[in-house]
């Protein structure tokens, strides 16, 4: 498995965290990431959909260093072209944005990127695509993303069996349905509003870590 920018491997992660602006405010984001961190999450994506690119990338510099001084890559959804800017060190991209080789042209090869699944066959698709880790989901209706159908976990397996990069499951998982997403042959896991709404976001992140620590 690549290394990226000194970062640890991708196949040690687990627990990815998004810090999506539909959630938490700009203001409060830095403070969000503070608690995503310290609470283990192995990967932070900053999702801002609604955001002007310059304001992401204000709040991108911001977030960099904590992810730096914490060993966990800083991951922006979409927007390659402001990789180099705001010092993070990946993408992720949905199957209607740019396609990964040329995502990578933009980025270099030592930027992490990674990409949306929706189904067995785009699973199947993303080998030939070449991201570093795939997103497989949504597996249950999620406010994030209202527009998409649930998947279900009847796949997961299936999935795994198809690419040999790492695999997170996304879409509704929270910390009540977290076992049988893992009974379902998860291994890796994006947990959203579940952790952005918690009470004690570093505590959930914990439980959630928690709970996976049989895949170690």
């Amino acid at each position: 498995m690549r290394q990226f920018n000194g970062m640890p491997s991708l196949s040690s992660a687990r627990l990815y965290g998004i810090l999506d602006l539909g959630y938490v405010s700009p203001e409060g984001a830095e403070d969000m990431a503070k608690q995503m961190l310290a609470g283990g999450v192995d990967l932070l994506q900053l999702r801002a959909k609604k955001t002007p690119p310059a304001e992401i990338c204000k709040l991108a510099r911001t977030l960099s260093p904590l992810c730096r001084a914490a060993n966990v890559p800083l991951i922006l959804n979409d927007h390659p072209h402001l990789l180099a800017e705001t010092r993070a060190d990946g993408v992720h991209v949905g199957q209607d944005d740019l396609p990964v080789p040329e995502v990578r042209e933009l980025v270099g090869p030592e930027a992490i990127v990674g990409l949306s699944t929706h189904s067995l066959a785009q699973v199947a698709a993303s080998r030939e695509a070449g991201p570093d880790y795939i997103g497989f989901g949504p597996l249950f209706a999620t406010a994030t993303k209202p527009d998409y159908k649930p998947i279900g976990i009847g796949e997961i397996a299936d999935a795994h069996r198809l690419v040999d990069i790492p695999i997170f499951c996304i879409g509704g998982i929270k910390l009540n349905n977290l076992p049988e997403v893992l009974d379902a042959g998860a291994r890796r896991v994006v947990i959203v509003s579940g952790i952005l709404t918690a009470p004690r976001p570093a505590a959930y992140c914990r439980e959630c870590r928690a709970a996976m620590e049989p895949l170690a």
